[in-house]
């Protein structure tokens, strides 16, 4: 068995896409997701352990699943702070944005349902649709019009799945129109806000939340290891929907709860997102500088024009390695993202702009990426 697996490794490393895990202790970071800084923030730190004097009845760990010994009143408490910062009847934690993606598409869509999904979303939700027993089909990225031709294999409940933030690409969903064609035709929207909590809306809600479509969206999936800093995620929904995940969802039922630890630093984080719209202005500001700039460069291809986000794409793919080792040499965290994560043809190096980055750290790896070209 060792021998296949070894067979199987040899393969992905002759293709030059063998995956290794690394750490970059003292790089400039354009590579976490940690948007607006609170993964880093000392006010967040010693908010939660202020804050979790105010629990020390609780246990450490949620001691088993939340149908058996692991439910108790902080969870109750910070799923309804969530429903209601989201607008929305009610909300369940799960322990991850793929777990929540996952316990989500694999339980609502059943045997005879149809459901179409952007061919540009994540992995977690096109896992989850292959556990469940709907119909499935991928639609054109951030196409309505592709979606409408692909409605005519339409059967049963529809569901339209869409992320609002692409993560590999950072551009966004027209999520006004497919809530239109969903009001259309009865359809279940469901939208993933893993990249765009923290960054749109006047508290962060998220672009649905910007947008006012809460009331047009059926579920959002509310990711909190990105720009909140911390972990797990939460479905955001009707009243029944909560119940019925809590009845079906696998995902839900048969993992342990997340630690008290885990609840206090959501509870915290979301304490202090409203007061972040200083760091909301300036990572688009910051983003906006580098696109420009990169794009100024003689061979890159910088894209797209309103996201921190940025996919950068060098006239020749093969330099996309050397050219992150030497990122990454010249003291920035910059990494090359290569197929099977992106399709064939469309590798890049990914940067990610954050508010506690500098103007002379943008300007600095403009001039190491024309260095590097």
């Amino acid at each position: 068995m060792s021998q296949k697996l070894q067979q199987k490794l040899a393969e992905r490393a002759a293709q030059d896409r063998l995956r290794t895990l690394k750490t970059t202790a003292g790089l400039i970071d354009f590579c976490s997701n940690d948007y607006l800084g609170l993964a880093r923030s000392e006010k967040l730190r010693a908010l939660i352990h202020k804050e979790e004097e105010h629990y020390r009845h609780l246990p450490l760990g949620a001691t088993g699943s939340r149908l058996l010994s692991g439910n108790h009143g902080l969870f109750e408490e910070l799923e309804g702070m969530i429903a209601s910062y989201h607008k929305g009847e009610a909300a369940l934690l799960f322990n991850s944005g793929y777990t929540a993606n996952v316990g989500l598409l694999s339980a609502l869509p059943q045997r005879g349902d149809t459901v179409f999904y952007d061919e540009a979303s994540h992995a977690s939700m096109k896992d989850g649709l292959r556990l469940s027993f709907a119909k499935t089909y991928a639609f054109r990225h951030n196409s309505v019009e592709d979606l409408r031709q692909k409605l005519k294999h339409a059967t049963g409940q529809v569901y339209v799945v869409a992320e609002s933030v692409y993560s590999m690409d950072g551009d966004k969903a027209p999520l006004k129109e497919l809530a239109q064609v969903c009001s259309e035709l009865g359809a279940a929207f469901i939208v993933d806000e893993a990249h765009a909590v923290g960054l749109y809306g006047e508290k962060g809600e998220g672009l649905t939340g910007a947008l006012g479509l809460q009331e047009q969206v059926f579920a959002q999936v509310i990711t909190y290891g990105k720009a909140m800093g911390c972990h797990g995620a939460a479905v955001v929904g009707p009243q029944v929907l909560r119940d019925y995940l809590i009845n079906y969802s696998r995902a839900f039922i048969y993992t342990t709860g997340l630690p008290t630890h885990a609840l206090v630093a959501l509870k915290c984080a979301y304490t202090l997102l409203p007061e972040l719209s200083t760091e909301r202005e300036r990572v688009q500001q910051l983003a906006t500088r580098l696109y420009q700039r990169l794009n100024k460069l003689s061979g890159i291809r910088c894209t797209p024009e309103d996201s921190v986000i940025l996919s950068v794409f060098p006239h020749q793919s093969r330099q996309l390695k050397a050219l992150a080792a030497a990122l990454q040499q010249a003291g920035f965290d910059v990494r090359p993202v290569l197929p099977p994560t992106v399709p064939a043809g469309t590798e890049r190096l990914r940067v990610i702009v954050h508010a506690y980055n500098s103007e002379e750290e943008i300007d600095g790896l403009v001039q190491a990426i024309a260095k590097g070209t």
